[in-house]
């Protein structure tokens, strides 16, 4: 994710190589990353909080604890941290950085930002100006759309939007699979099953209509759609989606606990 918004912010034009400075303790990362951005990287996180004032804290949950102990002292009003780490909450940055005066926002962002096609949901907290979520909207952006939520509802959208992509590649390859089961070559099942998904999001999109109204449009009184949907109800597909999505948005809760 962080390679992601590496590419977005630089191919928008919203900052300069640069301008980026990336902390990575691997040295082959950093080579890698110089070598593919032109930014320039640090094996050190000193060198990122006294040079950048903008600071995108892009790790893994269970290692933000750490990182945060590791800044205490370093960070401070003049930065605006960002933090897409899933779970944890706003106050978990306070108390671990031993601060409440400092500009903190939460992004839940998802995977398509590889592809600028990503779907990003903001919260920031009472030190965070309007100009500080605009920067963090402007970045997100860069990879796709952002939006800005109250940060109760940040647990949701990483129920939703944070681990859907996982959902959707799991339907993507079952499409594929089943039609292979039915006799098509597993190419040619790819390809019909990769652009019906993508014909159906742009149809949606740009219909503006509600998912069930375009559904009962392809649905033909005793025909081949309603036979295939009959046998997803009754299999209880929408529950599914429904428990998938739940359990994911507690797993975001237990996170934020700690």
């Amino acid at each position: 994710m962080g390679e992601a918004l590496i590419k977005g912010i630089l191919q928008s034009g919203l900052y300069r190589s640069e301008q980026v400075l990336i902390t990575e303790p691997n040295q082959d990362r950093r080579a890698c990353l110089e070598k593919t951005y032109a930014v320039r990287t640090s094996g050190v996180s000193d060198d990122l909080w006294r040079e950048c004032s903008t600071v995108i804290l892009a790790v893994k949950p269970q290692i933000m604890g750490s990182l945060l102990s590791d800044a205490r002292g370093l960070a401070s009003k003049r930065h605006l941290i960002i933090t897409i780490a899933a779970g944890l909450p706003l106050s978990f940055y306070d108390d671990s950085l031993g601060s409440s005066s400092l500009r903190i926002i939460r992004v839940m962002p998802n995977t398509p930002a590889l592809v600028l096609a990503g779907a990003s949901a903001i919260s920031g907290n009472a030190n965070a100006s309007a100009e500080d979520l605009q920067k963090a909207l402007d970045i997100f952006n860069a990879v796709g759309t952002a939006m800005i939520v109250g940060e109760t509802y940040l647990d949701a959208v990483t129920g939703l939007s944070g681990s859907g992509p996982a959902y959707v590649f799991t339907f993507i390859e079952a499409m594929i699979d089943a039609g292979v089961k039915c006799g098509l070559p597993r190419d040619i099942a790819e390809k019909l099953t990769l652009q019906t998904v993508l014909g159906s999001v742009k149809l949606l999109q740009e219909d503006g209509g509600h998912p069930a109204v375009l559904r009962s449009k392809v649905t033909s009184p005793g025909g081949t759609t309603i036979a295939g949907l009959h046998v997803l109800e009754r299999a209880g597909f929408s529950g599914i989606v429904f428990d998938a999505v739940e359990a994911a948005t507690r797993r975001s809760l237990e996170l934020g606990k700690g």
